[in-house]
């Protein structure tokens, strides 16, 4: 069995925390080849060959990979396809824009989000805004999957894997770029940062969740936000967490303001400690949390801003 892992990379560098996780999940399959994709991506496959259990790193460099376009990606991958028996990939947003044109290219299915791989054709994937979890056994020559991320460890570095140009693919020119608009931070990245501080709708409006990211800098974290308050406005959409967001699993989850909807729970719920403040004690977030404050957050969130 041979497994190719397409690898997440921005700007031209390795997203090194979602790779190797993915590496942990499919390692017991068969032998990983990474996939680096992009305009120039020879420090994004450095960085790859060192990750332990990859037999091989490919690097694919182009100018019709540098703006994450799926097209020219998914036609990459289907000429590599037949070497393989697994293609996988994190479940990140380009991971999700990428597979199910290879699914319909190869006329096979995309098993999404998986949380666990039982066997080479056996993958577990939460359901139902993770209240139950599914197994799915597929049939499929090729096995298409993305890997949820969040929960696993990530593999360690030390490898020496080698790395191998390819070159020559059709670019199918079914898209174009227009223009990046990237909206850049200090802080760290929202799916693999250790501590996260999200406000919801109870935050109230877009200046008052300025205290979220005061609060969120005291303690070196990401900013998240449940979706009530993106589509209310106060927070952009990169920092929506839950099943229509991102999945999330910190040591510290701080929601402020968050009722508990269910598709924010599916979000976040496997955090390793959660803490919540909201007036409401009857909300539903108290019921996952592992610290619980009822009180007004406009009172709250600044005082322990000053105390920390």
């Amino acid at each position: 069995m041979n497994v190719l892992l397409l690898s997440e990379i921005n700007n031209g560098e390795l997203s090194l925390d979602a790779t190797a996780r993915a590496v942990t999940a499919v390692k017991g399959i068969g032998e990983i080849t990474v996939l680096c994709a992009g305009t120039t991506v020879s420090v994004a496959a450095e960085a790859a060959a060192r990750i332990e259990g990859v037999s091989k790193v490919l690097v694919a460099e182009d100018t019709a990979f540098g703006h994450r376009l799926a097209e020219p990606t998914a036609a990459l991958i289907v000429s590599l396809a037949q070497d393989y028996s697994h293609i996988v990939a994190p479940a990140t947003a380009d991971a999700k824009n990428i597979l199910p044109r290879i699914a319909a290219l190869l006329d096979v299915m995309v098993i999404s989000d998986v949380s666990r791989v039982v066997d080479a054709d056996t993958f577990e994937r939460p359901i139902y805004a993770g209240n139950a979890i599914q197994t799915v056994r597929s049939t499929d020559a090729i096995k298409l999957a993305s890997i949820r991320t969040s929960t696993l460890n990530a593999a360690s570095l030390g490898g020496a894997a080698p790395i191998e140009t390819i070159n020559g693919f059709d670019d199918p020119s079914l898209s174009e770029w227009v223009e990046d608009k990237i909206a850049e931070s200090d802080r760290p990245d929202l799916t693999s940062a250790s501590v996260i501080v999200s406000g919801g709708r109870g935050v109230g409006s877009e200046a008052d969740f300025a205290m979220i990211g005061r609060l969120a800098d005291k303690l070196g974290a990401a900013v998240g936000a449940s979706r009530a308050a993106v589509d209310a406005g106060f927070a952009p959409n990169d920092w929506q967490v839950g099943q229509t967001g991102k999945v999330v699993a910190p040591d510290l989850y701080i929601a402020i303001g968050i009722s508990g909807a269910i598709q924010h729970l599916a979000g976040m719920k496997d955090s390793r400690i959660i803490v919540a403040i909201n007036k409401d004690e009857e909300a539903p977030i108290f019921q996952i949390a592992d610290f619980g404050l009822v009180a007004d957050l406009f009172e709250t969130v600044p005082e322990l801003t000053d105390a920390l």
